[in-house]
């Protein structure tokens, strides 16, 4: 069996990444409570429990908050350190009600950011820096001078990138001597243009699917590891209300928990596993602060391993809405 693109480079085994956006309490800057932190542990445990890790970060997830109330786990537990892997992302600045959001690749503003992510996780060095979303401004030599500075001053270990498309990280990596080693992605039975785009090919109906071509081919040749954002599709399939639903999320559903009765394992590990049975070797980042719904993601990797073909397509084909032509 291959390798996963980041156990190829010695970074990180783990077949799923705990995403930390949900943790930290609310979109503000109110102290963090006592039960802030009592459900950020919580989440953080089950994630360890079932072998996660790998956590994602973001300067900006809760106004840093995310980072802050995890730094404390941290700082609870000093042996943690060294037994996972911090990933976190930055280049988005988020308005203050005078200026615009923007997205900023800055040399200062990456060196900077990184500096606070350190402060709020209390850490010495991150293991990856992702870039959030593409900069139009962005300037590769800039980047990769940020790069260097963050590098030799051991602050960061590797670099990657987060919503790039293949000739943006083409662009990028002509400039930065390190190759860049994660594409983060938002995938999921939900969201399935990054299938849909290579069915598609000269059909009249792939014209208005926008997903850039060559991604997923892409990453899959660089040995870039692709990260899943948003792979429960924020619980569609799996226990959210379908009052207001399609008629192909409702069937998408159902085909779900009859397959998860029929596996014995959870409608959670069935949806993972559908991506994970992807030969890019996907690896899902699970953003939730519930740590019910974390433990129940324990059955993914096994799952995947069992899924028939025959069971991918007619996930795929009920999610569509139609037949695969």
């Amino acid at each position: 069996m291959k390798a996963m693109p980041l156990a190829k480079r010695g970074i990180s085994d783990s077949r799923l990444v705990f995403g930390c956006m949900g943790i930290g309490g609310n979109w503000n800057h109110d102290p963090l409570t006592k039960e802030d932190y009592i459900i950020a542990e919580a989440a953080v445990e089950a994630a360890l429990s079932i072998g996660i890790t790998m956590f994602d970060h973001a300067d900006i997830y809760k106004m840093g908050k995310s980072e802050s109330v995890f730094g404390q786990i941290l700082k609870n537990r000093p042996d943690l350190r060294d037994q996972i892997v911090l990933q976190s992302k930055c280049g988005i600045r988020l308005t203050d009600g005078v200026l615009a959001q923007r997205y900023d690749f800055s040399k200062s503003h990456i060196v900077g950011s990184v500096d606070g992510i350190l402060e709020r996780l209390g850490v010495e060095h991150i293991d990856v820096l992702l870039l959030h979303r593409p900069d139009p401004l962005m300037e590769p030599d800039e980047v990769a001078e940020a790069f260097n500075v963050l590098r030799s001053a051991g602050k960061v270990r590797h670099f990657g990138v987060s919503n790039m498309t293949a000739s943006q990280i083409r662009f990028l990596q002509r400039s930065i001597a390190e190759p860049l080693v994660v594409n983060q992605l938002e995938m999921s039975l939900a969201r399935t243009d990054w299938l849909d785009q290579g069915i598609l090919v000269n059909r009249k109906e792939g014209v208005g699917v926008n997903f850039a071509d060559g991604i997923m081919e892409h990453c899959q040749m660089e040995d870039i590891q692709i990260q899943a954002w948003g792979p429960l599709a924020q619980g569609k399939y799996s226990g959210q209300s379908l009052d207001d639903a399609s008629d192909a999320v409702k069937e998408t559903a159902a085909l779900v928990q009859r397959l998860a009765n029929e596996k014995e394992t959870t409608p959670e590990a069935i949806i993972l596993g559908w991506l994970m049975k992807h030969p890019a070797y996907i690896q899902p980042v699970i953003g939730t602060s519930s740590a019910a719904r974390v433990l129940a993601c324990q059955d993914a990797v096994r799952q995947s391993e069992l899924m028939s073909r025959e069971e991918w397509y007619l996930l795929y084909e009920k999610s569509r809405g139609h037949r695969v032509p």
